[in-house]
C-alpha cells in the first residue's frame, strides 16, 4: 500500500497559503498561544485536512496555522496526537510528512514536561539534547522500505541547538539543557519510576516528542526540541500530579519560549521575499 504521507494535506494547504515554508513548529500542552502570533495566517482545523490527526487533549487546539513569524514562512501544528490517545506510535506521521510535503528545511517540536532536575524548575524551558525511549515503541513499525533504518546519533540538530541556546542567551532567558525520556501515558510516572529514569541519565519525563523526532529524521527533516518544564517529577515534591498543573504553568514557560523562538527565527533564517 502506498502511503500518503500528508502530501494530500500538503496541497490543501497550499491552496489556503502558497509560501516558501522554512520551517515547521509542533506546540505541545499549554504552548497553543504563540500560533496567535502568526501573521496572515490561514488556519485550517486538522478535521478538514485528510490523514491529521484529532487530538482529545483539552488544551491542544487542533489546527494548521499557516502564515509568517518573525517574517518566516512557518507551519505551525497547534496541538499533537500522542500515544496514549490511540496507542498508535505513528499518528503523527502524515502531520510530519505534510512539514516534508510543504518544504520545510526541518521541525521545532515543543511540549510540556516534569523536571527531574532540582536546578531547572517549573516554567523553565529546557533544550533537548537526546532522549530515551522508555516505551519501546516506534513509529517505523510497519514501514517496508530500508528507509526505516534510521540513524538517530545526531537527532536533535546541533546548529540549530546552538542557535536557540544563543537566542535565549541574547534574550536574557534560561534556557536548560537535558535529556528527554519518553513514558507512554496517560498516567503520570511513580516515585520509582522518576528515581528511575534519574538513574538511567534522564533530565525530564514526558508523554510526546519522542515519535515524532524519529518520523522528524525518517522524512530528512533537520530537529531541535524544547520543554517546558512544568512540574518536579513525582516524589520530588509532596502532593499529586495533575494536568491541570500543566495547563497552569505551561503559558508562564511558553512566553519564555516565544521570545527565545522569535530571535532564533530572526537569527537563523533570512526571510525571503514576500509572496
Amino acid at each position: 500500500m502506498t502511503r500518503d504521507d500528508g502530501r494530500t494535506a500538503a496541497a490543501l494547504v497550499r491552496s489556503r497559503k502558497d509560501l516558501p515554508f522554512r520551517l515547521g513548529l509542533v506546540l505541545g500542552s499549554g504552548l497553543g498561544g504563540l500560533a496567535d502570533a502568526v501573521e496572515d495566517a490561514a488556519v485550517l482545523p486538522y478535521e478538514t485536512l485528510p490523514g491529521m490527526p484529532v487530538s482529545r487533549v483539552s488544551s491542544h487546539r487542533g489546527a494548521v496555522v499557516a502564515g509568517r513569524l518573525e517574517g518566516v514562512p512557518v507551519v505551525v501544528l497547534a496541538g499533537r496526537a500522542h500515544y496514549y490517545e490511540s496507542g498508535d506510535a505513528a499518528v503523527m506521521r502524515d502531520a510530519i510528512g505534510m512539514l516534508k510535503a510543504l518544504g520545510c528545511e526541518g521541525v521545532v517540536l515543543t511540549n510540556a514536561a516534569g523536571s527531574l532536575r532540582e536546578d531547572l524548575p517549573p516554567a523553565t524551558p529546557m533544550l533537548v539534547t537526546d532522549h530515551i525511549a522508555l516505551s519501546g515503541r516506534n513509529p517505523l513499525i510497519g514501514e517496508e522500505t530500508d528507509a526505516r533504518f534510521v540513524g538517530l546519533s545526531a537527532a536533535y540538530d546541533a546548529g540549530w541547538r546552538s542557535g536557540l541556546a544563543g537566542a535565549a542567551a541574547a534574550e536574557g532567558e534560561p534556557l536548560g539543557e537535558g535529556v528527554y525520556m519518553w513514558f507512554s501515558g496517560p498516567s503520570f510516572e511513580t516515585p520509582a519510576e522518576i528515581r528511575m529514569a534519574r538513574l538511567l541519565g534522564a533530565d525530564a519525563v514526558g508523554m510526546s516528542t519522542v515519535p515524532e523526532v524519529i518520523l522528524a529524521r525518517f522524512f530528512g527533516l533537520k530537529v531541535a526540541a524544547v520543554s517546558i518544564l512544568t512540574n518536579y517529577g513525582a516524589g520530588m515534591r509532596v502532593g499529586e500530579l495533575s494536568h491541570d498543573e500543566t495547563k497552569e504553568v505551561a503559558p508562564r514557560g511558553a512566553a519564555k519560549l516565544e521570545r527565545i523562538l522569535r530571535r532564533f527565527l530572526r537569527d537563523r533564517f533570512a526571510a525571503p521575499s514576500a509572496s
